[in-house]
């Protein structure tokens, strides 16, 4: 499936192929992003789209029959879909996954004048895997690091708004019994699906609640924060008992954590998760929340 997804040709629903096609952003063999470029003069709006996966498959090609992007382009705004390593590769766990989309944002930034970017203007989106990278780079404090010899790192990672469907609240997975009603995770299956996601490669002899530094860094739910931008969440599933893991990852209790901590901070968030009776009143989608904070 996944030799099938690389071998797509890179053309939009409305039959528009990439302007630039695998431009490389790092040396890993997965960083490779498309771009639309909307037709402007000027500098335009950029919106980044990272795909799911569970982190350990998907592809840039899934969002390639996207309704939204003709939407964007028509409004001015380039759209990108962008590869990353899984996280059973080095340097292994989830933080390498979401690091590559945060070198990829840098770089795209970087070589704003190739793609006539207007680097103060870029949103990202994604379902699942992708939801909760934008969400990390959305909640996280800008990981631009000024000394850095490489100059791709220099540049910001701050977004304007950010989009996610089907997402999960938080990567310190450790965290999701309490999110969920459920029970500890304390199943050895479900020990070692933890302790390869923080980046380790077994749970023996190890305490995965004490390792506080990774839980730290995968937590975008506790990184939100008064300075995070506006964003926007749907998740469709239903509620109740989890009954498979797919129900798990993509809980609507997820968002209704998400909703919590934004009210609790005043941020301006569009939330949706039908299942449990979370519906924005402004009947908003996120293409029109996009382009309202990307103001076009």
């Amino acid at each position: 499936m996944e030799e099938q997804q690389q071998m797509m040709e890179p053309v939009n629903s409305a039959g528009v192929r990439a302007t630039f096609c695998n431009e490389r952003y790092g040396d890993h063999e997965k960083n490779t992003f498309d771009i639309w470029l909307a037709d402007s003069e000027e500098p335009t709006p950029l919106v980044i789209f990272i795909h799911g996966g569970g982190f350990i498959g998907g592809d840039k090609s899934r969002y390639y029959d996207s309704e939204d992007w003709p939407r964007f382009l028509k409004a001015g705004v380039s759209v990108a879909t962008i590869n990353y390593r899984y996280l059973n590769e080095p340097p292994y766990g989830i933080l390498g996954s979401m690091s590559d989309s945060k070198r990829c944002l840098q770089y795209i930034r970087h070589h704003a004048e190739k793609y006539n970017i207007d680097k103060n203007r870029i949103a990202c989106s994604g379902g699942s895997a992708g939801a909760g990278t934008c969400l990390w780079l959305a909640f996280s404090e800008d990981m631009a690091d000024p000394q850095n010899a490489d100059p791709v790192l220099r540049e910001s990672t701050r977004i304007v708004c950010a989009g996610a469907f089907a997402t999960q609240a938080t990567y310190d997975i450790l965290q999701w019994s309490g999110i969920l009603g459920l029970p500890e995770m304390e199943s050895p299956q479900d020990l070692l699906v933890i302790a390869r996601a923080f980046g380790f490669k077994s749970p023996e002899g190890m305490d995965l609640y004490k390792q506080t530094a990774i839980r730290q860094d995968l937590d975008f739910l506790g990184k939100m924060d008064q300075k995070a931008p506006p964003f926007f969440v749907l998740n469709k599933a239903e509620g109740g008992i989890p009954r498979s893991e797919d129900e798990l990852n993509h809980h609507p209790l997820h968002a209704k954590a998400l909703k919590n901590k934004a009210d609790k901070l005043g941020l301006e968030a569009v939330i949706y998760a039908p299942a449990i009776g979370i519906e924005d009143e402004s009947g908003i989608g996120m293409v029109e929340f996009f382009l309202e904070k990307l103001k076009v």
